[in-house]
């Protein structure tokens, strides 16, 4: 009769061997990325990658995180990225802006309360998040703000973003600009290299 060792019956089958599913709290950075990719352009899960966005200090994830929400698209998800133009970290408030950068309907609503900030940093960054904008709308944005911005630094960044991307209607505004910082010579300087090529002028 043949013996049968003890404990030699096979591994129990009726286990649960699923492993379990990667979550945005997990200890392991692979797993809060492989997380965030998951969840990328899900609106229901915009609650739960805002608040992962807010305590995660891997780049990597963040920038998983970041592009999750940046393929919702929604006001949700401009909102749980903004606060991060005022990181003192430089690459992530460049990632926040790249971001909401790739949202220029979505961010549309967000521009004038962001250019009435009372941080100038803030309101210099967000001269960056007109660039994808329709250009008759980045104009009138940025011509509002040139209108009545008091920091040289600001004017020069919404100068250079309408080089870019403005139309001929914004000459007037820089124009203005130029006579109430005539006493900071790069400001008129670069109105005139931004009339020119307004005006088709440059060439």
């Amino acid at each position: 009769m043949p013996l049968v060792r003890g404990g030699a019956i096979g591994p129990d089958v009726g286990g649960d061997l699923t492993p379990p599913r990667p979550t945005l709290d997990s200890t392991d950075a692979e797993s809060r990325w492989t997380a965030a990719r998951a969840l990328a352009g899900r609106a229901e899960a915009v609650p739960e990658l805002a608040a992962a966005l807010g305590r995660e200090t891997v780049p990597r994830v963040r920038e998983a995180i970041m592009t999750a929400l940046m393929r919702v698209g929604d006001s949700a998800s401009v909102e749980a990225i903004l606060p991060f133009l005022r990181s003192q970290d430089a690459a992530l408030r460049a990632a926040a802006i790249e971001s909401l950068q790739a949202l220029p309907e979505a961010i549309a609503p967000f521009m004038v309360p962001l250019f009435g900030d009372r941080d100038s940093d803030v309101r210099l960054l967000a001269t960056e998040l007109a660039r994808n904008m329709e250009a008759s709308a980045a104009t009138r944005l940025l011509c509002d703000l040139l209108e009545r911005e008091p920091h040289p630094n600001v004017c020069a960044a919404a100068i250079d973003v309408l080089t870019e991307v403005g139309t001929p209607e914004a000459i007037p505004a820089l124009e203005k600009c130029a006579l109430r910082f005539a006493a900071t010579p790069f400001l008129p300087f670069a109105v005139s290299v931004a009339i020119s090529r307004l005006s088709g002028a440059e060439g």
